[in-house]
C-alpha cells in the first residue's frame, strides 16, 4: 500500500512555516503540481487568514537594535459573559504588545514585548498594563540572549559532530 498523496494546502504552510522565502516555483515541484495551482492556494491561504504575515527570524548577537526583550506574565479576573476574549482584546490593542496568548497554568496570559529600555516596559506594565480592570497580578522577564527562536538556532547551541562524553 503506498502513502496517500500529501494535502497540498498542509505542505505549502508547512514549508512556507519553514522558510518563507520559498518560493512558487520550488512549491511547484515539490508538491508536482502547476505554479498557477500554488499560486491559487497561497492566494486563498492569506484571503482566509490562515496566512496573516510573513516574517524574518533576525539574530540579535548580529543586528542589535538595543532593544530590551521582556515576557509578562499575567494573571487576571474574567467577567461572566466575556471569559478572557475582552481582557486579550484591550491587552492586545497596546501597540507595545508583540505576542499575546491565554496560558494554562499559573498564569492567565503571556505578554511577549520589547522596548527601548527595561524603564520603557517598567512604564508600560504600571502605567498601562497593570491598571487595567480585572488584571490581578504581572511578573515581568527580561530576556537576556536568545540562543533559538521559532524553530532557527541563533548562536551558541550549535550542534558538533562530536557526542558529549562524560566523566
Amino acid at each position: 500500500m503506498s502513502d496517500p498523496t500529501p494535502d497540498p494546502t498542509k505542505v505549502i504552510l508547512r514549508m512556507l512555516r519553514d522558510d518563507s522565502r520559498v518560493t512558487f516555483e520550488q512549491l511547484s515541484k515539490r508538491l508536482d503540481i502547476p505554479v498557477s495551482r500554488v499560486q491559487e492556494i497561497v492566494k486563498d491561504l492569506e484571503k482566509s487568514k490562515a496566512i496573516v504575515a510573513y516574517k524574518a527570524i533576525v539574530n540579535p548577537e548580529v543586528v542589535d537594535d538595543g532593544l530590551v526583550d521582556a515576557i509578562i506574565q499575567v494573571k487576571v479576573t474574567p467577567k461572566r459573559g466575556h471569559g478572557f476574549d475582552e481582557i486579550a482584546r484591550r491587552i492586545g490593542g497596546f501597540p507595545q504588545v508583540d505576542s499575546l496568548y491565554l496560558m494554562s497554568g499559573g498564569s492567565d496570559f503571556l505578554v511577549f514585548m520589547h522596548a527601548p529600555s527595561i524603564k520603557e516596559i517598567a512604564l508600560f506594565v504600571t502605567d498601562k498594563l497593570s491598571t487595567l480592570d480585572d488584571i490581578q497580578s504581572t511578573m515581568t522577564h527580561f530576556i537576556l540572549k536568545e540562543y533559538k527562536k521559532d524553530g532557527t538556532i541563533l548562536s551558541g547551541v550549535e550542534s558538533t559532530d562530536r557526542l558529549a562524553v562524560s566523566p
